[in-house]
């Protein structure tokens, strides 16, 4: 414990020299990533190592973690296959591969066809009572003709507004559609492959808002909850641009899929009713108290209780969205390598890189007062990428129960 404690303090130092006033930052953001990785892996080695590793019949999940948490600097096609694979939604088994994707791309479009169909045709969800009935042909009588009148059934009156009514279905499933097509536009608009300007970005977002419509079809105690945009986009950027146009095409079912994965972790942190239970965010963000009084106590009693920055100020959003609001796209798509590829979940390492992003700028946090602490976290500042996630992999655990293999 003292020599994790003894390494930790000596990064912080390094660090905090590289960050000084007086001195130039070593490397430009993302330089670090051009001729290394953490442990001195080159590019070819790393190349080499994830092919042998793609390539076996049963793949190796602990063995490709190892190489994934470095970072993957290929991307591409290397990437969406990994995440797919950490993810669960690719089996270990190569050779179930085109089998388990047929069938999962085919179980989206089914869902797609069943409930998204309703929110731009409402009347097709009629009962088939109804249908059974306006199939009969009317009566002749003197009351035929243009003045005629149809049943119409009460559940399906345009001016029945009761929750039971097919129209409310509808008026709250338009609410939730225009919610999201706000958000997609907002998602970041400074990258080509999503701005309003870019050729496909039209497309991209539809394919986006089917999917967060399906998720809150299928959520109703959750629905769609804002900043779900955001934690879909590095998904379907990296299974859209993979080079495999089978693939590629795909995006919309796999990044879906994927995405369903994902937030099952965490999908209790967007439940306001479950704030204070022992899953929801408010746990969450006291285990991340916990970790970095176990590690820095200091600036833990400095933000805690002298400066009353409490994690629910700035970490909330950290958490829930899982850091895509903090750093620069291309960025995210690294840290995220680290995230997924972490044998004990994506939470566990998650809190780690938080705590780590609190010991990062420890010197500015304990010179601060409240509002510039506030403003600093909010708004995190540059640093260096590798650095960072080295520090995450080698915290001090708050309790034996959460080592973690970094």
């Amino acid at each position: 414990m003292l020599l994790l404690r003894g390494k930790l303090k000596l990064k912080l130092k390094l660090l905090h020299k590289m960050r000084s006033v007086s001195d130039p930052p070593p490397h430009p953001p993302g330089a670090e990533l051009q001729n290394r990785r953490p442990g001195g892996l080159a590019h070819s080695d790393e190349a080499d190592r994830l092919e042998f590793q793609l390539s076996q019949n049963v793949i190796n999940l602990e063995a490709l973690q190892h190489i994934a948490r470095n970072g993957l600097s290929h991307g591409g096609e290397q990437r969406a296959t990994i995440w797919k694979l950490f993810l669960g939604y690719l089996p270990v088994e190569r050779d179930a591969w085109e089998r388990e994707l047929a069938g999962n791309r085919s179980r989206y479009a089914e869902l797609k066809d069943e409930l998204l169909a309703q929110i731009l045709q409402p009347e097709s969800s009629r009962t088939k009572g109804e249908a059974s009935t306006s199939n009969k042909q009317p009566a002749k009588n003197d009351e035929d003709g243009l003045l005629s009148r149809r049943e119409v059934f009460n559940g399906n009156h345009p001016l029945n507004l009761g929750n039971g009514s097919v129209w409310h279905q509808f008026f709250k499933d338009a609410e939730i559609a225009e919610q999201i097509d706000r958000d997609l536009l907002r998602t970041h608009p400074d990258i080509d492959f999503f701005s309003v300007g870019f050729p496909c970005s039209e497309k991209h977002r539809d394919a986006m808002r089917n999917i967060l419509l399906l998720f809150a079809k299928l959520n109703p105690a959750i629905g769609y909850v804002q900043g779900m945009n955001e934690v879909l986009s590095p998904l379907y950027y990296v299974f859209r641009t993979q080079a495999d146009e089978q693939n590629a095409s795909n995006a919309e079912a796999d990044s879906f899929g994927c995405f369903v994965r994902l937030l099952s972790g965490s999908v209790d942190h967007f439940c306001q009713q479950l704030d204070n239970s022992s899953v929801g965010i408010h746990s969450t963000l006291s285990r991340l108290s916990e970790l970095l009084k176990a590690n820095d106590e200091d600036l833990w009693q400095h933000l805690e209780n002298t400066k009353v920055v409490n994690p629910q100020f700035y970490a909330f959003r950290w958490i829930t969205l899982l850091l895509t609001q903090e750093f620069k796209f291309h960025s995210i798509m690294r840290i995220w390598d680290c995230l997924l590829s972490n044998p004990c979940g994506v939470q566990e390492m998650l809190l780690r890189v938080c705590c780590a992003m609190l010991l990062c700028v420890k010197h500015e946090l304990l010179n601060g007062d409240f509002a510039s602490n506030l403003k600093l976290l909010q708004h995190y500042p540059e640093i260096d990428l590798e650095t960072l996630l080295d520090i995450a992999c080698h915290l001090i655990p708050c309790s034996p129960t959460h080592l973690l293999h970094c």
